[in-house]
């Protein structure tokens, strides 16, 4: 499986591509990484240097990748956050690409837009960017809770609520959802789920809610995910492995205390997940 992933980049700490490509060399992925930006450390640190990468230089680097007569061998295209509207056309244009030398190929989109606790945090003009053109072309999309409500003018709460949700973001386009994070009212104390929806069916997984936040996990989850659903289409298995191997990374990096994933000493739990969560079919 080759994957293309357009995504940003740091030197210090993972996230965008820098969380996402290892786990996917790690289970066996060709990875071809396009990075958006080149940022010393993300930005939670509120303080970062590099550049942000010209939605142009971006593009001539997806065209040198054509030239080598390689984007019919591309499975998925994958993208996460986006800066900014010119990165959108960009992205939107190599997805164009690659199905014309692949019509199988699929493009998974994680519309990285904010969370419940602090909101929005992406310029004004990304949240209509991803709702009126990136979403709709989309086969897989993988919005937390309220990024799902961003995205269908909704506010999602219970169970119901959210797969009224999906429904409607499926209607639009993508026919794969996985909401991560989802926080419905009835869930045990101290859990947290995550829900995959196809025109299969529906399946929902618990997990332990651990008592911190790690920057790069939403991007580790949506390639893992992405990965082992586009080997295999079974969304539910792909939800189990997925879910067990950010878990345990996760847990990981809370217990050595440290600010970024421990991303790199982690990787057995990529290659050989323990599969200890149930996945229900609701």
């Amino acid at each position: 499986m080759k994957v293309l992933s357009i995504q940003s980049a740091v030197a210090y700490g993972h996230v965008g591509n820098s969380a996402a490509v290892f786990p996917l060399q790690r289970i066996g992925v060709e990875v071809l990484p396009v990075n958006t930006v080149n940022f010393s450390n993300h930005t939670g640190y509120g303080a970062w240097r590099g550049p942000m990468i010209s939605p142009d230089d971006v593009r001539d680097v997806i065209t040198g990748i054509e030239e080598r007569g390689v984007l019919g061998e591309i499975d998925v295209v994958l993208s996460g956050y986006q800066g900014g509207e010119g990165i959108g056309d960009v992205i939107l244009d190599a997805v164009a690409r690659v199905k014309a030398a692949n019509p199988s190929a699929i493009y998974a989109c994680d519309p990285v837009m904010g969370n419940a606790k602090s909101g929005c945090f992406v310029a004004p003009a990304i949240p209509v960017l991803l709702r009126e053109r990136v979403v709709p072309a989309a086969d897989l999309i993988t919005p937390n809770q309220f990024e799902l409500g961003e995205l269908t003018g909704t506010r999602p709460f219970t169970l119901e609520e959210t797969l009224e949700s999906v429904e409607l973001i499926r209607a639009r386009g993508p026919r794969s959802v996985l909401v991560t994070s989802v926080e419905r009212p009835d869930r045990e104390d101290g859990t947290l789920e995550m829900l995959a929806v196809t025109d299969e069916g529906a399946w929902i997984v618990q997990t332990p809610r651990l008592p911190f936040k790690a920057n790069g996990s939403g991007d580790v989850t949506a390639a893992l995910f992405t990965a082992h659903y586009r080997r295999t289409g079974d969304a539910a298995d792909a939800l189990a492995r997925a879910t067990s191997s950010v878990y345990d990374l996760l847990e990981r990096t809370h217990r050595s205390g440290a600010r970024e994933l421990q991303l790199v000493e982690s990787q057995d739990a990529y290659a050989n997940p323990r599969m200890q969560f149930s996945v229900t079919s609701l």
